[in-house]
């Protein structure tokens, strides 16, 4: 059996098996070249075409082990294999925390926030840091920036000093426990947050695999929106005079214009649509 044609036989059994993506990746072509690949001991980035080469027995075994285990358990695999890959970086990840796929990840790589940001901006707050990861990508994307990154979990913290380290931004990135923005302090250029904002129904119908990870940084109430209304109604107070808030919410766009029907907002664009991510100013928070 080639690489090949193990990545398909593995694609059919997910298949088979009525798994769910969304963790990292949405079909289930690429879970099983991920799960093989990393199985196998080889970078994700491997052109599989070009390895025709029968696979040894035990390397065969050790792939087919891990498809068991992802099928039986349901776990997401990213919680199997302790990693995940967002806009091309390496995070670890494990249960304490959510599996980094935020859509805010896009729009610092694509550069939708730098006509919002100057060479004199200098600090940006990821609230809601989870393991840390949009605070590393802003810190890679932006050298100018002093990143504080906060959360209520003191153990999604421990996952973000890991990914902080690993990164080399000890430096830059400071992380804290905060309930919101209770324990924050100062002003801020820039506030990137993906909060929980799945709403109680949504919540009762996620498969397994996401009821896997911390119900507290997913569930956002009847309406997905209990933790983002106090979010919006203080933290203007945080942001400088041209400061933005970066939010993300998902599928909860028509909650989120019910419970602030006057807010002025800018969406920002994303591969998953144009109304999951938004944009809001200083001015537009206190008005």
């Amino acid at each position: 059996m080639t690489l090949t044609e193990l990545i398909e036989d593995c694609a059919a059994k997910l298949t088979a098996a009525g798994v769910s993506f969304g963790q990292g990746t949405l079909y289930a072509e690429d879970e099983a070249a991920w799960l093989v690949l990393w199985g196998m001991g080889l970078p994700l980035d491997t052109d599989t075409s070009l390895l025709v080469k029968d696979i040894e027995d035990q390397q065969l075994a050790t792939v087919y082990a891990l498809l068991e285990k992802r099928i039986q358990t349901r776990l997401p695999l990213a919680y199997l294999t302790g990693e995940a890959w967002l806009q091309g970086v390496s995070f670890h990840v494990d249960q304490r925390c959510l599996i980094p796929r935020s859509l805010i990840a896009e729009t610092i790589a694509q550069g939708s926030i730098d006509p919002w940001l100057s060479p004199e901006s200098t600090r940006a707050l990821d609230v809601c840091t989870g393991g840390a990861s949009l605070a590393v990508l802003l810190a890679l994307a932006y050298p100018q920036l002093q990143v504080d990154a906060s959360d209520i979990s003191t153990q999604a913290l421990e996952v973000a000093h890991i990914n902080i380290v690993r990164h080399g931004l000890q430096d830059r990135i400071k992380p804290f426990v905060s309930d919101g923005l209770a324990q924050v302090q100062g002003v801020y250029d820039l506030i990137v947050c993906n909060p929980p904002y799945v709403n109680t129904q949504s919540m009762a119908a996620l498969p397994a695999e996401f009821k896997a990870e911390p119900d507290l940084a997913l569930a956002g109430g009847d309406d997905g929106m209990d933790f983002i209304r106090p979010l919006l109604k203080h933290v203007a107070d945080h942001l400088t005079e041209n400061g933005v808030l970066v939010l993300e919410i998902g599928h909860e766009s028509k909650h989120f214009h019910l419970a602030f029907p006057h807010m002025q907002t800018m969406y920002l664009s994303t591969s998953a649509g144009d109304e999951h991510v938004l944009l809001i100013t200083k001015q537009a928070l206190e008005t």
